[in-house]
Formats: structure tokens, sequence, C-alpha cells
């Protein structure tokens, strides 16, 4: 045989390593990204979790039968008035916006809300509260408009009184009141003392109120009643809106395929253990990423008993769902309350899980502002989640890169502050 000389050698191995070269190119642009592709694909299962979760799916705000203005637009406009007046408090300084600002998803940057004076618990957040049945941490109240008639006889926050208001409403606001409610009934307002209400444990306000007939404390309630319906109103419409994650979960095809540019690899490998691995989802789901129940909780604090408390205040609520201030049925509304698990040992410590929608936007979390950060929050429960002292709680051994995925993540969460009327 021949020898085959250097050139041809050289000649034919270059002309190989050419067709190796575009053997390897054809599969990086095939393969490769079949395979990127395929590390972020969505299966079947996992695509329905995801566009439960997706605000689309929000359905209609749902009636409030107990406040028969609660779908008024006249009545959502005299509710925001009231909101943002800070006439409604002791010193002329604090309203509702106060620790509810429009600027901070309708909560405030303190560890615990600050009126009057300190209070023991963190404000909550108020997106989404038309789809509630409880509302505060401890869920001591039932209703939108029960809730908005606690902070201001709440000595630590508005530190006012229902009479305080009425009269406030006959200097200021007779027009707006009668366009919604009718004309306010007839007496005296020089003749009732604006620190009057009906508070045992302050001796003074409460002897200014039983010094009032019956007749005019029955009309001083009836009036504060309508304005914690009209606030309920407007507070119903703070409604949240598309964030990032929403846009994702909408491009997402039938094949499980997103559209990549939408997400980094860390934010969706954070959504991947948000309704996996870490079990988020167990207590944030639904397009609030809330279930609107109570949960135990890992933090500092032992003297708050949360839900155990709230119980058997809601039981005794003067404004119930079921208390005759209210417009619904008792017989057939009010669900919530009628079947009320009222077992008060299951619930000691446990708070109400918050929205999950514009989560990184809103520090400092946990009921009383005890960690600063998300990145606290998703180690302390992890901490206890290792421990396990949650038992309802397992959110698996994750490792500080899934942590900080799972952080990406809620911070996709995040969109603009839109009223909705």
């Amino acid at each position: 045989m021949r020898a085959k000389s250097v050139p041809h050698m050289l000649a034919t191995g270059t002309f190989r390593f050419r067709i190796l070269l575009l053997t390897c190119m054809a599969v990086f642009f095939v393969v490769g990204p079949q395979q990127a592709l395929a590390e972020t694909s969505w299966s079947a299962t996992e695509l329905a979790t995801l566009r439960s979760l997706a605000l689309e799916n929000l359905p209609a705000r749902p009636e409030d039968p107990s406040n028969r203005f609660a779908s008024s637009q006249k009545a959502a406009q005299f509710g925001k008035m009231l909101f943002f007046d800070t006439r409604l408090s002791a010193n002329g300084e604090v309203a509702c916006f106060t620790c509810h600002r429009p600027d901070y998803s309708f909560t405030d940057d303190l560890p615990m809300a600050q009126g009057m004076s300190t209070t023991p618990r963190r404000s909550m957040p108020l997106l989404g509260m038309a789809y509630q049945d409880w509302y505060f941490w401890d869920g001591h109240k039932d209703s939108l408009w029960a809730q908005a008639l606690a902070p201001p006889e709440n000595p630590l926050e508005h530190g006012f009184s229902r009479t305080a208001c009425v009269l406030l409403v006959y200097e200021h606001y007779r027009k707006d009141y009668k366009a919604i409610f009718g004309p306010l009934p007839k007496m005296n307002p020089g003749e009732c003392s604006p620190l009057a209400r009906p508070d045992p444990q302050d001796p003074v306000a409460y002897a200014a109120w039983m010094a009032m007939p019956e007749e005019k404390r029955a009309a001083i309630t009836s009036i504060y009643v309508n304005l914690g319906k009209a606030i309920a109103a407007y507070v119903r419409t703070l409604t949240p809106t598309e964030a990032r994650f929403d846009r994702y979960v909408a491009s997402i095809d039938a094949e499980g395929q997103p559209a990549e540019e939408i997400f980094s690899p860390a934010e969706e490998h954070g959504l991947k253990l948000f309704i996996g691995k870490a079990g988020c989802i167990n207590c944030h789901n639904g397009p609030l990423l809330t279930n609107g129940d109570f949960h135990p909780t890992i933090v500092p604090d032992a003297t708050d008993l949360g839900r155990a408390t709230g119980i058997p205040k809601v039981l005794n609520d003067e404004f119930s769902c079921l208390s005759r201030h209210s417009d619904a049925d008792p017989e057939t509304d009010c669900a919530h309350v009628r079947f009320i698990n009222d077992d008060t040992s299951l619930f000691r410590h446990a708070f109400k899980t918050p929205s999950l929608r514009n989560v990184a936007a809103r520090p400092p979390y946990m009921h009383a502002g005890q960690f600063k950060t998300l990145d606290e929050v998703l180690k302390a429960y992890r901490f206890a989640s290792q421990k396990g002292e949650l038992a309802d709680m397992v959110h698996g051994n994750l490792a500080d890169s899934e942590l900080a995925q799972l952080e990406a993540f809620l911070q996709t969460l995040n969109a603009p502050i839109v009223e909705i009327p």
C-alpha cells in the first residue's frame, strides 16, 4: 500500500475535524435549546396549579349580605372621604390611611401600627379584603364594616368615640350621608358629649354614654354603623393588579413552555419550590395567595395567643354578622360565623395567613413585624420545619440557594396599586 503524504493526512484530518465541529454545533443548536426548555417546562398538573394562582382567575368581588351598601359607588366615595379624614381621631392627626398607606400596599412600614399610641400588632394590608371572611390578625371581626368600626374607638388607634364620629357627620357630611343612607335622625348634637362611648373600661366615656337616653344612643350607633359600611364599600375596591408572575403564567403554552424572557432561572426555580418542595402553597394559595385561615407561626412572641383570643371576641361582638346591625339573614347568611370552629385550644398563637401579593414591597413581616426581611422569614420557617415545631407546615430541608430562589420568586408578585371602583 502506498503511504499517504503528510499533506494528504492533514487535509483529511481537517476535513474530519470540520465534520465533527459541524456535528457538535448541530447538537448545540438542536439538542441544547431542547434541554434548556425541558429544565423550565411545567407538567400539566403544575400548570393547573400555576393557573389557579393567577390573578385572572380571581372571581368578581363577592357580595356582602351583611352590608347592603357594599357595592354602592356612592357609599364607596363617601367611605373614601372618611378613610382619609384625620378629623376622625382625638388629636386630629390619625386616619385609616395613617396605618394603611396607599403607597405601601395599604399597610405601613412599622413593626407595630402607630396611631394615638403604639399598638401590639402590625397593620395588615388591605388589598383583596373583599374576598376574606375574617379581619385582623386574630380574626376578631367577621366583616369589613365591623372591622372599620374598631379603630375609631380604640384608645391606641384613633382614640375617638362613635359619638364624636356622628357629631363630625352632622357638621361636615350631612349631604353625603343623606345621599346614601337617608336623612340623619333628628337630635340636638349639642346635647351629646363627644366622649360618649359604651366602654366600661373607660368610666368617663361610659358615664357620658349612659347619661344619654336609650333612643339617642341607638341613633348614634346606627349612624356609626353606616359609616363603617361606607368605609367597607371603599376598602372593597382595593384589589391587587397584574404582577410579573401573572404575565409569566399567561405566557406558558399548552406544552408547558413559558416565554423565557419574563422570568429568570432563579425565579422559575423559586416558583417550583413554592408549589412543590417548600410547601408554601399549602397556606398561600388561590389568586390572592392566601387561604384566609389561621396557622401557628414561629416568631419570638410568647404572649400573643392570636386566634385563640379572637374567637370569643367575634362571637360576642356588638357588630357581628349575626347582630341586629347586620343586613344579613342570620338563618342563611354568615356561614363562616354560624359554623365557626370555637375550640380555642386549636388556635393558640395562630394568626391569619396574609396575602403574598406585593409582599416583597411591604416589610417588615409577621403579626408584630418581628422580621425585617424576607430572608429572615424564610430562614425562620426552615429552622422551625427542621425542628418539627410546625405540625401543619412542612417546608422541606431547603438549602440557602433555594431560599434565595424562593425570595427571587416572591419579588415577582409586586404590582402597582390601583383603586378599582
